[in-house]
């Protein structure tokens, strides 16, 4: 793979146009910058997730695109290198999803790839986003955060993703519809425990509105109060002295001979068998060889 280096937004390509993303509302119509407004204004074609709704932002702000084009997670496949080609031709494109950032949870990421391929320059124009926006105001961690999109729909596929992020201790970000969002804190509590988390519904809207306490106490409050709209929902990183305690658990029982074996039964190389064991023990990897070569 070639380093490719884009020093600065000003630089095209000759004869090429630009891919610019631009942020959109994600509910209040007065977060739209000036700099987005400008930009929609200016660009030759806008493509969209949704062209109905897009049109309804383009009307409020007397924005009249020359080409309005639908590009979506079902037609990408075709849409996609069609609008390249026309920037290649010489066309600046913006592309906003329904709210918020392009290409977070859509198919703008697939967009960028191909655009970066040919040359082009993408260009990000910033603005609102749900899952940021949830957690500056929701009183977890904020130093260290994961984003996971939307959750699998079928449980076992929902657990794996979840276990994968199970000793993260960093708060964990995700994204869910009213109709799935109580079956997926049932789930969770299932596989990561009653943790506290945060419910944001409806952001920067008049009914904007956050839930805040333990699993099982924002499943209790749904029970109550049916849930509407769409979920950000985060969820507190593993503590500490929880991630010590499950990782020291398993292995205790074990000597430091039987700790090393365990590891390269799942397929480990000796010397990462140590390692890992060292990393699990607090000890250092020449700790754990001078222990087992004077094992008898």
């Amino acid at each position: 793979m070639a380093l490719h280096i884009q020093k600065s937004y000003a630089e095209q390509s000759e004869g090429m146009g630009k891919l610019y993303l631009v942020g959109t509302p994600i509910g209040n119509l007065e977060d739209m910058t000036f700099r987005a407004i400008k930009t929609l204004q200016s660009c030759d074609i806008i493509a969209a997730e949704d062209t109905r709704q897009t049109r309804k932002l383009l009307t409020h702000f007397e924005i009249t695109p020359s080409m309005l084009f639908s590009y979506h997670e079902h037609n990408k496949g075709a849409s996609g290198p069609e609008l390249i080609r026309y920037i290649i031709e010489g066309k600046n494109l913006a592309l906003v999803s329904d709210a918020g950032l392009p290409a977070i949870s859509d198919p703008g990421s697939d967009l960028v790839k191909l655009a970066l391929e040919a040359g082009i320059t993408v260009i990000p124009i910033p603005g609102a986003n749900a899952a940021l926006s949830a957690l500056i105001v929701s009183g977890l961690p904020t130093e260290r955060f994961t984003f996971g999109g939307f959750l699998p729909r079928e449980k076992k596929d929902m657990r794996k993703v979840l276990e994968a992020f199970n000793e993260s201790n960093g708060t964990l970000l995700f994204y869910e519809s009213p109709h799935r969002i109580r079956k997926t804190l049932v789930y969770l509590e299932e596989i990561l425990g009653d943790r506290s988390i945060v419910l944001a519904r409806e952001l920067t809207k008049r009914h904007e509105e956050f839930a805040r306490g333990s699993v099982q106490e924002c499943i209790d409050w749904l029970e109550e109060y049916p849930p509407i709209g769409e979920y950000c929902l985060l969820v507190e990183g593993i503590k500490e002295e929880e991630r010590k305690a499950e990782r020291e658990a398993w292995w205790q029982p074990l000597s430091l001979s039987e700790h090393v074996s365990h590891y390269e039964d799942e397929g480990m190389s000796r010397k990462d068998a140590m390692k890992k064991t060292a990393t699990d023990r607090g000890l250092t990897k020449r700790d754990v060889y001078n222990a087992l070569i004077t094992q008898p």
